[in-house]
């Protein structure tokens, strides 16, 4: 059973500024919950307790979120405003929350890297908050996890994306082995490619299951594309001993990262809350 969740949060955010000067990016909401809560919401419904957060400078609010407001929690006692604070009580009660700084912005690789003190020597998930996603009948880490029962190794999110993007995302080829679950054997994975020298139009999104074995194989993988230490160039290393798995999930995906992307989640939560 996978305990932990991982959440990199020590980016900089810049496609938001000025907002995310003095506001960590994870910390923006959609709708009244920050990006971030909707992640260990969906990892607690995956059934895991512990969340492991790689924060940076300027990211404190984060840690002060999931922890309990005394002074907050007096002024609004016994009003109607109290319930709106149940949610987040709820998950400071259910789960475990430790943290550890990334001292330098060195890929997304070197993030994960930098999790191994809180993650120890067993299989973890992985949640980029902004990508937030929403199932259709269940969330997507929970969907991972029972590809990750079935398979053993390490499962990267996948979905279809325009080819002209190709060179957003990481991309992976592979070989489908289970067409009712949309589930491939991962044989190639590059990252960032040229949509003329991109694999496929299949694109990894912010939900992996990694293996420990990561940890080592990110410690000797090489800067690779923009000079940073890549997950997807130390996953290409476990993909070529058969290694990983792509699954295709069920359910939506927005780009929370982009403005246009958190836009369009906010009008979409919106819409489900029947505000607009």
């Amino acid at each position: 059973m996978i305990k932990k969740c991982l959440f990199p949060a020590a980016g900089y955010g810049t496609r938001f500024l000025p907002a995310t000067k003095a506001t960590p990016k994870e910390m923006l909401p959609i709708l009244t919950k920050p990006l971030i809560q909707y992640g260990v919401e969906e990892a607690l419904e995956a059934g895991m307790h512990t969340m492991a957060i790689v924060t940076g400078r300027g990211k404190r609010a984060i840690e002060d979120h999931f922890d309990v407001s005394y002074e907050l929690e007096h002024q609004i006692l016994g009003t109607s405003k109290e319930d709106n604070l149940s949610c987040i009580r709820s998950l400071i009660e259910q789960c475990t929350f430790s943290y550890t700084r990334q001292i330098e912005m060195n890929g997304l690789g070197h993030a994960i890297l930098t999790g191994e003190t809180l993650i120890g020597d067993q299989p973890f998930a992985v949640i980029l908050a902004d990508d937030l996603c929403q199932g259709d009948t269940s969330g997507v880490l929970s969907q991972m996890i029972d590809v990750f029962e079935q398979y053993q190794c390490s499962i990267v999110a996948i979905e279809e994306v325009p080819m002209e993007e190709t060179n957003k995302y990481g991309v992976i080829a592979g070989k489908l082995i289970d067409e009712t679950d949309n589930i491939y054997r991962v044989t190639d994975m590059v990252e960032k490619p040229n949509p003329d020298d991109a694999p496929s139009n299949l694109a990894i999104i912010g939900r992996y299951i990694l293996t420990p074995d990561i940890f080592d194989i990110l410690r000797n993988t090489p800067p690779g594309k923009g000079g940073e230490i890549q997950i997807t160039d130390a996953l290409l290393t476990q993909a070529k001993q058969g290694k990983v798995i792509a699954y295709k999930f069920n359910g939506k995906r927005f780009d929370c990262g982009s403005v246009r992307g958190f836009v369009e989640a906010t009008n979409y939560f919106a819409k489900q809350e029947g505000i607009i």
